[in-house]
């Protein structure tokens, strides 16, 4: 797989059995839960098929200076693009089996056993279609959107007047400095601020951010809905942490649909026993 559009064999087999309007008898497939398919539907969408997309990538090499606070320019590109070619990957099978859009998209990085700077990439989300055919849903450049959004936040934003655009993100891997020896044997024993340490933390969430937004406003969103904003550690070291910022870049429904004629759910219970 050379760029983000191609599609296994194997996964072209599969779509051809996804139910569409050119195969009645085929079947859907989803991640819903009960309630998210009922609000899904309710929306005015139809679930279609799992779209799946996935990238091995091997991370290069870098190392932070030991006293020094600073990004580590490297490793956070690659993370970037590793999670850009699972997204594009996921959204090429989208647009194969003819959804606007993709909606409870979750975006999972695994470290592979057989080599520590080896990473898997994973988007995986339900591949919707609008029930009756507006194409004023689509994403950015006509493509399918994409939304991290639950069947019922999906429901909520459409309820409200909104529409989902695109999943946007912002990462940011940071070294952050070591303490020297001399500062930590006079600090051992006081209740101190670490400012230094403080303030490397505090750019790092900055500059994951910034990206999120630049990317969003790139989009022509008006804002970004179901921020979340994750920290964590892939076997870097102790003073290696990435920043990674995700959310749903969103702007008002144009004439495609008056919000008001969505329809309320009906509850349904789950109960289990």
């Amino acid at each position: 797989m050379s760029d983000g559009d191609n599609i296994p064999q194997h996964a072209l087999e599969r779509l051809k059995g996804l139910r569409s309007a050119g195969n009645p008898d085929g079947v859907f497939t989803s991640d819903f839960s009960v309630n998210e398919f009922l609000l899904v539907r309710k929306a005015g969408f139809e679930p279609i098929g799992l779209c799946v997309g996935s990238c091995i990538y091997h991370l290069g090499v870098q190392y932070g200076r030991w006293t020094k606070n600073e990004e580590l320019t490297t490793i956070s590109q690659a993370m970037y693009h590793a999670r850009e070619l699972a997204m594009s990957r996921m959204r090429a099978e989208a647009a194969d089996m003819g959804a606007d859009g993709i909606v409870g998209v979750r975006l999972e990085v695994k470290r592979l056993e057989w080599d520590e700077h080896v990473l898997e990439f994973v988007a995986i989300g339900t591949g919707v279609v609008h029930a009756q055919g507006h194409q004023g849903f689509k994403g950015v450049n006509g493509q399918p959107f994409t939304s991290d959004l639950s069947g019922q936040d999906f429901w909520t934003l459409l309820h409200a007047g909104y529409r989902p655009l695109e999943m946007v993100m912002g990462s940011c891997v940071y070294h952050v400095a070591h303490r020297g020896m001399f500062s930590a044997m006079a600090n051992s024993m006081r209740n101190i601020e670490l400012t230094n340490f403080s303030q490397a933390l505090y750019d790092a969430r900055e500059i994951a951010m910034e990206r999120m937004q630049d990317e969003a406003h790139r989009a022509g969103a008006e804002g970004v809905v179901g921020v979340d904003l994750h920290e964590g550690n892939h076997g870097w070291g102790s003073h290696v942490i990435e920043f990674f910022a995700i959310g749903t870049a969103v702007k008002p429904i144009g004439t495609e649909i008056d919000p008001a004629t969505i329809p309320d759910p009906q509850l349904v219970l789950s109960v289990n026993t």
